[in-house]
């Protein structure tokens, strides 16, 4: 879907702060903090999912609890860089599982990806059954993250206008 940010108005972005901060407010409590009635806070918020702004609802799991205390980076040099290998190779990263995020980059390194894994035997099955057997790649190049210092979804501050 298209959209453009002009068609967004202080109401819209008062709804995304406040979904950031709580998206498992009730309707009710939502239209209270935005100066809405609960039906047009509820229309509000339908029309931001259906343009596409608003993609989701998701918890936000924190990774070591759940055993998962290895994060890496990982970038991807491609051996071209043509429109079929760079399609062969998104497809078969989007099926990795272990895979949190990857970006098409510019510069001298094709991908970056990050990697949680459950410690570094786990990131070795990672790298042997999935990475390295990704359509096209000539390079792979690994870091590992000694701690997370930031981490947070779209900032609060960008809806700011």
């Amino acid at each position: 879907m298209t959209y453009s940010v002009d068609e967004l108005d202080r109401i819209d972005y008062r709804i995304l702060t406040e979904l950031l901060a709580d998206a498992r407010a009730s309707q009710i409590e939502l239209a209270e903090k935005v100066g809405l009635s609960p039906t047009a806070c509820a229309r509000r918020i339908r029309q931001l999912e259906e343009r596409g702004i608003i993609r989701g609802y998701r918890a936000d799991l924190e990774p070591t609890a759940l055993g998962l205390v290895t994060t890496v980076v990982v970038t991807i040099t491609l051996e071209k860089q043509s429109e079929d290998y760079l399609a062969a190779f998104e497809a078969a990263i989007a099926r990795c599982p272990d895979v949190v995020s990857c970006h098409l980059m510019s510069g001298s390194d094709d991908y970056h990806l990050q990697v949680i894994a459950r410690d570094i035997a786990d990131f070795e099955r990672i790298h042997k059954q999935h990475l390295s057997r990704m359509p096209g790649v000539a390079r792979i190049h690994s870091s590992f993250a000694m701690r997370e210092v930031v981490r947070r979804a779209i900032p609060d501050t960008a809806l700011r206008r």
